[in-house]
């Protein structure tokens, strides 16, 4: 997992493939704030989910995991709390994997909670559990944009 601010995505560029790189460069090139909405395909095989959401209290939480994508979740308006764990860590399966969807909901006892700000961004690899859309005080609405990239 890494967390950091737009303007820093450049210092994870020579660390990162290809692919994920040009990815992260799409935070300075496209108008999130004015985007609609909805999914974009984009270069690379991957695409974009912009989505405006109201993020909701812990006892809601669910806990997801991806095999086929990387996402990097970028707060373009509000702010979150988002759960984080290791899969080692997660072993009781709630929903088993679909993968049509890429998407699996699972359990655990070991994670995290990190406040992600406007401008600032995660990437979760599919090692990474992680649990969106969290409220940090109140329930507020959000505007995000996920961009899956897939595994190399």
């Amino acid at each position: 997992m890494i967390n950091d601010k737009k303007e820093n995505a450049h210092k994870y560029y020579s660390q990162l493939n290809k692919t994920l790189k040009a990815a992260l460069e799409r935070l300075s090139e496209y108008d999130f704030i004015n985007m609609k909405d909805g999914r974009y395909e984009d270069k690379d095989n991957c695409y974009m989910n912009v989505q405006t959401l109201v993020t909701k209290q812990k006892e809601h939480q669910k806990w997801e995991a991806h095999r086929k994508y990387i996402d990097i979740q970028y707060v373009i308006k509000g702010k979150e709390r988002m759960g984080f764990g290791k899969k080692e860590d997660f072993t009781k399966v709630l929903i088993p994997y679909d993968k049509e969807k890429d998407i699996e909901f699972l359990d655990g006892d070991k994670y995290d909670y990190i406040d992600v700000k406007e401008g600032e961004f995660v990437i979760f690899f599919p090692e990474d559990i992680h649990a969106p859309m969290l409220s940090v005080d109140k329930d507020i609405a959000i505007k995000k944009v996920i961009i899956k990239v897939p595994v190399s």
